[in-house]
């Protein structure tokens, strides 16, 4: 579960070029810009990462002028997502800056203190979702089903600890696809689909995801690939194209790029090799694959690393990159698959609205 604000100790604060009333502290493995004075290395402080989405309070309105996004209302499941202040990737007299700050003050009473406590809930912070593109309307089942794993990757910069961990191991690198969730699953006969929240209605083709499952009789796929592999699979992928996401690609049809290859019946991903063959057997394209990389770098290399053009359009910025072990394991601190993503700075900057 992603810690959109916790308690966490400053672990640098250095100058910002051509800056005299601003500099960047440390936090985790980010870099936020920061009133001069205002932190010194070792202070406890409130942080709130990217994507954080504060409610409307008297502490935090000095981000109204930049960062309100009003009350809207989810297209597909009809849940409201109330106002609030947006956090998201800035850059101040050139340095990228990734979250805020806040002085411990701000907690209530009995709030606890100490260092990676989770105070999301407490400060009635959400995470931030864009609305729903065009397209992903329809028929809902139900929420996402409990028998297969959720998408999200967790970011490096909250695993220094798992870097040190896991250094000088091979890891595969992809390319992050900036597109729409898409899971097909075949369980005990029954063929399904979903959004990165949602069960939809695999019948209903006024939803995308629908009608991409249909067109690339994806049903079919996952039956045959049954009979082969001897159990129940699903596949997560990306649905980009025209229509998604701006379609920055510049695709002429929707298209379909998978990420995961999962066996329903062991709660298990695929080692890559077998997920690479298994793709091949369906007919179904990987996201792009650029290689692998022995583990030996810091966060802001591999941030570095993350930046470049995307392999399906090299005129645009890469969301960033995904690093996975070539044999499926798990990670004690991101409590689950060892799985991150860097994601490319400049992206963030030019798209993330």
């Amino acid at each position: 579960m992603r810690k959109l604000a916790s308690i966490q100790t400053v672990n640098a604060v250095e100058p910002i070029s051509n800056a005299d009333a601003i500099e960047k502290i440390r936090v985790l493995g980010w870099w936020i810009v920061s009133k001069k004075g205002e932190h010194k290395p070792g202070d406890r402080v409130l942080y709130c990462e990217i994507d954080s989405l504060l409610p409307e309070r008297p502490e935090f309105e000095f981000l109204r002028s930049s960062s309100f996004k009003p009350a809207q209302t989810d297209p597909v499941s009809g849940a409201t997502i109330p106002a609030g202040f947006r956090i998201k990737t800035v850059k101040l007299r050139g340095q990228v800056s990734q979250g805020i700050c806040f002085p411990l003050s701000i907690l209530p009473p009995g709030a606890p203190d100490e260092e990676g406590a989770d105070v999301t809930d407490l400060l009635g912070i959400r995470k931030w979702e864009p609305p729903a593109p065009v397209g992903m309307g329809g028929k809902v089942k139900g929420g996402f089903p409990g028998f297969l794993p959720k998408t999200d990757e967790t970011r490096v910069q909250v695993l220094e600890g798992a870097l040190q961990r896991h250094k000088g191991k091979t890891f595969y690198v992809t390319e992050k696809l900036d597109g729409t969730s898409f899971t097909a699953f075949l369980r005990q006969g029954e063929f399904g689909i979903c959004s990165r929240n949602l069960w939809m209605d695999e019948a209903d083709e006024s939803n995308v995801l629908a009608r991409v499952a249909k067109g690339l009789r994806i049903d079919e796929k996952l039956r045959t690939a049954r009979e082969k592999l001897g159990h129940d699979v699903a596949i997560q992928a990306e649905v980009i194209g025209p229509g998604i996401q701006k379609n920055k690609y510049a695709l002429k049809e929707v298209s379909l790029r998978v990420f995961n290859v999962f066996n329903v019946d062991a709660y298990r991903l695929v080692d890559h090799a077998v997920k690479l063959v298994t793709l091949a057997e369906m007919g179904l394209e990987p996201v792009p694959q650029l290689g692998t990389l022995v583990l030996n770098h810091t966060v802001d290399e591999l941030v570095a690393f993350a930046e470049g053009t995307s392999v399906l359009n090299p005129q645009v910025q890469r969301e960033g990159v995904v690093l996975r072990p070539l044999v499926e394991e798990y990670d004690e601190d991101i409590g689950g698959r060892l799985s991150f993503k860097a994601i490319n700075p400049k992206f963030l900057l030019k798209y993330d609205e």
